[in-house]
């Protein structure tokens, strides 16, 4: 309807027969509004609120003033504030786009067309994927660290192992104690190459507990993530930390043309002023997590012990991909396992106790 049309079909009716008229189609459109209902998206591990605005702020101060000039390659700045952090010296740290991007550079530098890169299995679906873009040969392994130092003895081309602890999907963490005697026990010439994206989301064991490794384990590079618990995947801001000995190989994993200055700024803000927002963010999780999972337990369901932001769980009753499809029609969306070779899995994000209510009643109905 054009615009001449629609005051045309007022004409010959009174002032109260159009304020009645315009009142009964505005009434419409408000309840067409109040039943629709977005669809609640729990297939992503990425935080789901907004940054802080004191990040914004940062991010458009540093757009106005400087994205017509390149940025630091080294990130110096940056790189301050996680060594202080993290209390490691500035030289065995490094930042690049993201966690995955560091883990491949990774994966490239150490391993050579043909040789091997093991993986618990399932994890996260990247690490074969960059074991095949560095021509090596990604082989998943079904165990903890006696399962990977088998197979490590096995296949004696091995030069990488990959674990993520937490680890994706299964949220399940690699205790600090199994990985030590992993790496007291591996093979000369094998580098672990430890992704801690999800580790803020973990209090079962000291938060930086890993980094107490690398004195006595040069082998051992950890791999840290903004994209998580901190909320700023849109930055793809991540960090690597090396022992003594680490700091060649870690300079040539930086990227040649380094990190957006709008990242930086980004990255550096938050550690400077939501720290406390995101320990407040994990106590809030942690909470509705214990919640969730007894919930899903009363029901049935088998669930492994995630110290990460979602719950892996199967049914007895249920295959993943039918719970999948089933939750997906009442609107809450999951991740199936059936990609990971696991059909009878779903990765459930944990978010907030509306989130989790509706969830249940989506999965109430699934099961009836």
């Amino acid at each position: 309807m054009g615009l001449l049309d629609y005051y045309r079909q007022f004409e010959g009716l009174s002032e109260e027969e159009i304020n009645s008229q315009l009142r009964e189609e505005a009434a419409e459109r408000k309840r067409k509004a109040l039943t629709r209902v977005d669809p609640l998206d729990l297939s992503q591990t990425t935080w789901p609120e907004p940054p802080h605005p004191d990040v914004v702020n940062a991010l458009t101060f540093v757009a106005r003033r400087g994205l017509h000039r390149y940025p630091h390659t080294r990130g110096h700045q940056l790189r301050s504030e996680l060594a202080h952090r993290h209390q490691v010296p500035g030289e065995r740290l490094i930042v690049g786009n993201g966690a995955a991007e560091l883990l491949a550079a990774a994966t490239r530098a150490l391993i050579e067309p043909g040789q091997v890169l093991l993986t618990s299995w399932p994890s996260y679906p990247l690490f074969p994927i960059i074991a095949r873009r560095a021509h090596g040969r990604a082989i998943p392994v079904h165990g903890g660290a006696d399962a990977l130092l088998h197979a490590a003895h096995e296949h004696e081309s091995t030069r990488v192992i990959t674990l993520a602890s937490p680890n994706d999907p299964t949220g399940e963490l690699f205790a600090v104690a199994e990985l030590e005697r992993l790496l007291a026990a591996l093979p000369p010439g094998i580098a672990v190459l430890l992704d801690e994206a999800l580790i803020d989301f973990a209090p079962a064991q000291p938060r930086d507990a890993s980094l107490q490794l690398l004195d006595e384990h040069p082998r051992l590079l950890v791999f840290r993530s903004f994209s998580k618990a901190w909320g700023l995947a849109g930055l793809r801001v991540g960090y690597a930390i090396g022992g003594p000995g680490s700091e060649d190989l870690l300079a040539e994993l930086e990227p040649d043309l380094g990190v957006s200055e709008l990242s930086q700024a980004g990255a550096t803000e938050a550690l400077r002023t939501c720290a406390e927002l995101v320990e407040s963010r994990v106590t809030a999780l942690v909470t509705e997590r214990l919640h969730l999972s007894a919930a899903l337990r009363e029901r049935g369901f088998e669930l492994s012990n995630s110290q990460a932001n979602f719950l892996w769980l199967s049914h007895p009753q249920l295959d993943g991909a039918e719970l999948a499809t089933r939750l997906g029609s009442s609107g809450v969306i999951v991740a199936a396992g059936t990609p990971l070779g696991e059909p009878r899995h779903v990765r459930i994000t944990v978010r907030n106790r509306a989130a989790t209510e509706r969830l249940l009643s989506a999965i109430d109905a699934a099961l009836e």
